[in-house]
């Protein structure tokens, strides 16, 4: 069946492109945000664990979302760990110590990383692409990682 929605194939396939890259950079940060919940150990255990989960399940939600984008273009999303870690920037998480300020602070990089790596694609996909509803998606899914960068500085 053709999807027809006034973009070209062309320009759904870059744009579909793109966001998978961006849906293997959520998976990874969203098993890194796993690790830290499953696995912070400290004074302030509890209260990181539930923390945690609240940040893993926002990703959860994220993840759905650009999957499903990227369907609504079309085109399949990837769905293989070897895929994800093929087109992942972020790096494995290799933390020598468990304690909630380590965790903080890797998993604010990787999402200040998506951050810098979002702002700038969404005009080219908004202009040259011509997808103004993957440009206004991303820039809320862009809100929804200030937001998340913003609660887990407020940790440090």
């Amino acid at each position: 069946m053709n999807t027809t929605i006034g973009i070209s194939e062309s320009d759904r396939k870059a744009v579909a492109d793109e966001l998978a890259k961006l849906l293997a950079d959520e998976y990874v940060l969203y098993t890194k945000t796993r690790n830290a919940h499953w696995n912070v150990t400290g004074i302030d255990f509890y209260d990181k664990h539930k923390f945690f989960e609240s940040q893993f399940e926002a990703l959860d939600e994220l993840i759905d979302s650009i999957a499903e984008r990227i369907r609504a273009l079309g085109h399949h999303p990837p769905g293989s760990l070897t895929t994800f870690l093929e087109l992942t920037q972020l790096t494995d998480s290799k933390l020598p110590k468990k304690d909630s300020l380590s965790f903080i602070s890797e998993l604010l990089a990787d999402h200040e990383t998506i951050i810098t790596t979002v702002r700038p694609k969404i005009d080219p996909i908004e202009e040259k692409w011509n997808d103004l509803g993957t440009a206004d998606f991303l820039t809320g899914l862009m809100q929804d990682h200030e937001k998340m960068a913003w609660f887990l500085r407020s940790h440090l």
